[in-house]
């Protein structure tokens, strides 16, 4: 699985700078300003003439970097013109720069760190992306009729020049050849293959992966259909479509379980639940029901569906007494369960015991350990609830984060918990980030109550999101690499990057084989009205491509509304709990507070199961299948043996459909085509009318003839020549030898003159001409443009099913044309 992180810690320093441009300036409050951190000066800054969103300020660093941070500092109390929402880019010229963060400076005395983007994903030796020159655009000050202002800039990155020069010179070399491909790419799609191979050879540039090219060669310039499949059908059975589907929706399909379970546990919320993959046993621990702490520990058995009752007291087992909002965590290696943390009523805390006691359970001797009677005493953490704890096996670590601390003071509910690691085989406890004292000029990681923390295994690395902080909802998603002990900010807000809205509760699940985690929403809070809200909504996020996707959500709130889903769907909650069988691909979900009005005590007891399916491999290759025997099909609509024709207008159809295209139609098509989609079997209807029509346009356009305006081929027929209407013959004609190979056609005309070209001009390629990418043909190949075009936009059509890295560039060389 590919790290969220790009690269290993580079060793950074402050870069220098000097003030390149800006757009304006008032009175005194020149932009050379932010080169000082001057927070009790009120003149010690830069600030805009306007409060338009065309103001910026631009810094020409000293020497080509890598930009890793950007610090503002602020002034030593509130201010109405601090940035409440800004954009900073980089690059090499300051007419040419790319986004590199969309962020906002909370409006207090805090200086504030961001991460830059720094990485380009452009090459695999070296990611990283050079500047020299950083510019900052204020969007909005947090009182709308102020200026904007800037007390203080400080970029860190590294200048080291073996980093720098690689950076750079991988940089170049990449956008070369991508301008290169691009053209490469142009000319193929326009049928300019001597033009392409031309190129190509001089360049030595390979446009694509081998196969692809195999592919582009049998389908486009031999129409060899059948060879099309079987590369198809290898692609398939390679796993080559996978990365296609894990793009693909997530259809969403919930099962309520409870109703078929004679005893299962009491209804409750702030629970705890884990799952062994291994065995498919869920576990159950603790809660509250409304009126009490739990402590009856409970497993469900995914293959009897049933509940099986572990104790009703762990107390009784020697083991911890009733609590609720703890956390809970299995070493799937030793199958060893840790519980650590509880909730303490705060009118209770002045006579109750607060010692932070924890907890291991052994599946195999079904055994309680009491590892510590205060885990503070032990350099761990205090007496705390609402954290998160995760297991990392291989290392032998539990780790700890955030939370809120319990104390008998005071006035002292708003202490958070810091990162704590537990070392299993020393039974040693060790603080890696505290909450109120973090490295300066660093990604400051606050803690918080009710986020999600899960670790990757595969990376080393924590994923933490979400929250709540004192009365802020949170959006923001840090990864913290446990090798290097460094903290990376993947995003400050991620709902203005597609995401959920800020959260608290919400329960996250990670699937490490498919590269993805799971997000089930709790208690939020809306962005444009800042209203708390609670409804169902269920997200996905690629760790590869870094991007969320709402797999779906329902915004019904009424009381009877859920009364008629209740056995469809679960209704919107908090304090729920959630697992996922990785081995099985099924998520758990338990309990909850459905926060009631009036009810403040309700607690659930329902027990659901959530598949999440997508289209199978064999779906993809089923519908690749379709889309090329419909090709296949179009163009033996036009090679109705023994036509006749005039001087200018074959005729290349019947009235009375050929026996073999009709059969064609009726068995082959007809066997890959998906009848329960809608728009397939419109498609398929649309194809069997094919079999009257009369001219090349009208096989290819289903609304008959003429010339097709197409986004991504401009006029389709372009080439040499721009087909109107129906296709002329000059010259050796066009006719149905334009779809066949060219040795096939002499054996049907018995004849040696030339095949017409395309746009009716007489030309053969052979081999030689055909270039070093396209050197698997064999023979002569001709192709007619309106036949070539649509087997070009197949080609297309396929191409999406492979791996990125495999294809030519997305991108398109006439769209970086402007259009004035």
């Amino acid at each position: 699985m590919q790290s969220i992180r790009s690269n290993r810690p580079l060793t950074t320093s402050k870069l220098s700078y000097t003030i390149d441009s800006c757009s304006s300036h008032s009175a005194q409050y020149h932009p050379r300003n932010v080169m000082t951190n001057s927070p009790q000066d009120q003149g010690a800054r830069w600030s805009s003439a306007s409060n338009s969103q065309l103001q910026y300020i631009t810094l020409k660093l000293d020497n080509l970097a890598i930009a890793n941070t950007i610090t503002f500092g602020k002034f030593h109390k509130q201010h109405p013109c601090n940035l409440k929402e800004f954009k900073v880019y980089g690059g090499l010229d300051p007419q040419n720069m790319v986004e590199l963060l969309h962020a906002g400076l909370r409006n207090d005395a805090e200086p504030e760190t961001f991460a830059l983007k720094h990485i380009t994903g452009v090459n695999r030796k070296s990611e990283m992306f050079p500047c020299l020159y950083i510019k900052v655009c204020p969007l909005l000050a947090w009182e709308s009729n102020f200026p904007f202002s800037i007390w203080y800039i400080e970029v860190r990155g590294t200048v080291d020049p073996d980093i720098v020069h690689e950076a750079y010179w991988n940089y170049v070399n990449y956008r070369e050849q991508q301008v290169l491909k691009l053209c490469l790419k142009h000319f193929r799609q326009r049928n300019y293959l001597s033009t392409f191979t031309s190129l190509q050879l001089q360049s030595q540039l390979s446009l694509e992966d081998p196969l692809i090219t195999s592919l582009f060669t049998k389908l486009v310039l031999q129409g060899d259909f059948n060879e099309v499949e079987k590369i198809l059908t290898k692609a398939s059975s390679d796993g080559l479509f996978q990365e296609y589907i894990s793009d693909l929706p997530y259809k969403p399909i919930w099962k309520r379980l409870d109703n078929e379970i004679d005893e299962s546990p009491c209804k409750r919320g702030g629970h705890q639940m884990l799952i062994d993959s291994d065995t498919g046993l869920i576990y159950l621990f603790g809660g509250w029901d409304g009126t009490k702490d739990l402590s009856d520990f409970w497993t469900f058995d995914h293959h009897t569906q049933k509940w099986s009752c572990i104790s009703d007291d762990t107390r009784k087992d020697k083991g911890p007494q009733p609590r609720s909002c703890h956390k809970m965590c299995m070493d799937p290696k030793t199958k060893q369960i840790y519980v650590l943390g509880r909730y303490v009523d705060s009118e209770q805390r002045a006579s109750a015991n607060l010692e932070n006691d924890f907890w291991r359970y052994c599946v195999y001797t079904k055994r309680w350990h009491k590892i510590s009677e205060h885990t503070a005493r032990d350099d761990g953490p205090e007496l705390i609830y609402d954290h998160q704890m995760v297991v990392d096996s291989k290392a032998q670590m539990v780790y700890v984060f955030g939370g809120r601390v319990i104390t008998s003071e005071p006035g002292q509910n708003s202490l958070y918990s810091g990162l704590y690691a537990y070392c299993i085989t020393t039974n040693t406890w060790r603080l890696i980030l505290n909450d109120t004292s973090q490295p300066d000029n660093a990604i400051q990681l606050k803690s918080r109550i009710g986020h999600s923390m899960l670790l990757n295994s595969k990376t080393h690395e924590l994923y933490i999101f979400a929250g709540q902080r004192k009365k802020d909802y949170l959006s923001d998603f840090y990864v913290f690499d446990l090798e290097n002990e460094v903290v990376y900010e993947n995003s400050r807000d991620y709902s203005k990057q597609g995401g959920p809205d800020a959260g608290f509760t919400q329960r996250a699940t990670m699937d490490h084989e498919l590269g993805e985690f799971y997000v089930l929403s709790g208690l939020m809070r809306e962005k444009l009205t800042q209203q708390d809200t609670m409804k169902n909504s269920f997200w996905v996020y690629r760790i590869k491509k870094g991007k969320w996707n709402r797999i779906y959500e329902n915004e019904n709130v009424g009381g009877e509304y859920w009364q008629t889903m209740q056995e469809k769907e679960p209704c919107p909650r908090f304090a729920h709990q959630l697992v996922y069988d990785e081995k099985r691909k099924v998520h758990y979900m338990f309990g909850g507070n459905p926060g009631e009005i009036g009810n403040v005590n309700k607690r659930l007891k329902d027990f659901w199961e959530l598949k999440l399916v997508r289209p199978s491999t064999k779906d993809i290759l089923r519908r690749a299948k379709f889309y090329t025997r419909s090709q296949r099909f179009r163009e033996m609509c036009l090679l109705q043996p023994d036509q006749p024709s005039t001087d200018s207008i074959p005729q290349v159809a019947k009235n009375i459909p050929d026996l073999e295209t009709l059969l064609y139609l009726q068995t082959e098509v007809a066997n890959v085509v998906d009848h329960g989609n809608e728009e397939e079997t419109k498609d398929f209807r649309i194809l069997a009318t094919l079999l009257f029509q009369k001219t090349v346009s009208e096989c290819f356009e289903s609304e008959g003839g003429g010339v097709k305006i197409d986004r991504k081929f401009g006029v389709r027929g372009m080439g040499r020549n721009v087909f109107k209407g129906e296709v002329k013959v000059e010259s050796g004609g066009l006719g149905r030898e334009s779809f066949l190979g060219v040795e096939e056609n002499r054996k049907r005309r018995g004849s040696d003159e030339k095949v017409g070209g395309m746009g009716g001009v007489p030309i053969e390629m052979d081999e030689s001409e055909v270039g070093m990418e396209l050197s698997t043909v064999s023979g002569p190949t001709v192709v007619a443009d309106e036949t070539y075009q649509s087997r070009i936009e197949l080609f297309e059509k396929l191409l999406s099913y492979f791996p990125e890295s495999m294809r030519e560039p997305t991108n398109s060389l006439i769209d970086l044309v402007p259009i004035v």
